[in-house]
């Protein structure tokens, strides 16, 4: 298998009431795998600016390695607003850096070294992302596995992209409000969550399907067998990143020789102890872990 762990996709600050904390699911789901003692690295686009910089100090002050072209777009930025729940609402800028990630040689030979990548919908919002995404998946290992984690946010996404994407991939990972859109947008049949589920992964030949339902607990649909878990009861600070550590958590453990349940144990205590802290990239503790 190849060396790397990948989140390749948007880089950005998550601009929060607080202050603003590095954000973008790829970087954080690569420092949640990186953290079980994988060789995790960031793979996006920044801008010439401040804000490109503090990226990359931010990334090197958590010890994760990084590709990031630099790009003529500014930085991404992402407005961020809590609800009473502690429940992120966001605004997204656009025309900014991680919209254009460039395919370069670079790219390429990082693709031929991946031992797994996880990829969203999100970052191909935009033609030359999507185009340089598609052709990194094109080229890393055949035992590469292929996360994709499907992160609808506001209207940047249609079914052509969510089809594309679900056909390249290995692991869909879903929350339960965006199955409701999938369900509606891919008339999926069936009345209960693991029908509609289990109707994806006879389409599109999943190795697995995570379905993640906030306080009400997760699932992990697999050959052989199912998982499910209760969700921990915990005192919320935010849950910015929680999704993306229960991700990286989940690929840490199963490349590192554990089952899927034990797997899912480990993600579900990661994104537990993560919404107990601020932000989306808190070291976890080895009893956590």
């Amino acid at each position: 298998m190849g060396k790397y762990v990948i989140g390749i996709g948007e880089a950005l600050w998550d601009m929060l009431p607080e202050g603003k904390k590095l954000g973008g699911a790829p970087a954080n789901f690569a420092y949640h795998a990186s953290q079980f003692g994988l060789e995790g690295m960031a793979v996006s686009a920044i801008g010439q600016d401040e804000l490109g910089e503090e990226i990359v100090e931010a990334l090197e002050e958590h010890q994760l390695p990084y590709h990031l072209d630099r790009v003529s777009y500014p930085t991404g930025t992402v407005q961020v607003t809590l609800d009473a729940q502690g429940v992120p609402q966001y605004e997204i800028k656009t025309d900014v850096a991680w919209d254009n990630i460039p395919y370069t040689k670079e790219l390429a030979a990082l693709a031929a070294d991946c031992k797994a990548v996880c990829f969203g919908s999100l970052a191909q919002r935009n033609a030359v992302s999507r185009e340089s995404i598609g052709l990194f998946l094109d080229a890393v290992p055949k035992d590469c596995l292929k996360v994709f984690d499907i992160n609808l946010r506001q209207d940047f996404y249609n079914k052509e992209v969510l089809e594309t994407s679900f056909r390249r991939c290995d692991i869909l990972k879903i929350n339960d409000e965006e199955l409701v859109v999938i369900a509606r947008l891919f008339e999926l049949p069936g009345l209960s969550l693991e029908e509609k589920c289990r109707s994806l992964i006879m389409t599109y030949g999943f190795r697995m399907l995570i379905l993640t339902c906030g306080v009400n607990g997760s699932y992990v649909f697999y050959e052989g067998g199912m998982s499910f878990l209760d969700t921990p009861k915990v005192q919320v600070a935010d849950t910015v990143g929680a999704g993306d550590s229960f991700t990286g958590a989940f690929v840490g453990s199963l490349l590192g020789g554990k089952t899927v349940p034990e797997a899912h144990e480990s993600a579900v205590r990661v994104s537990a102890y993560v919404c107990t802290q601020s932000g989306a990239m808190p070291e976890i503790p080895e009893s956590i872990k």
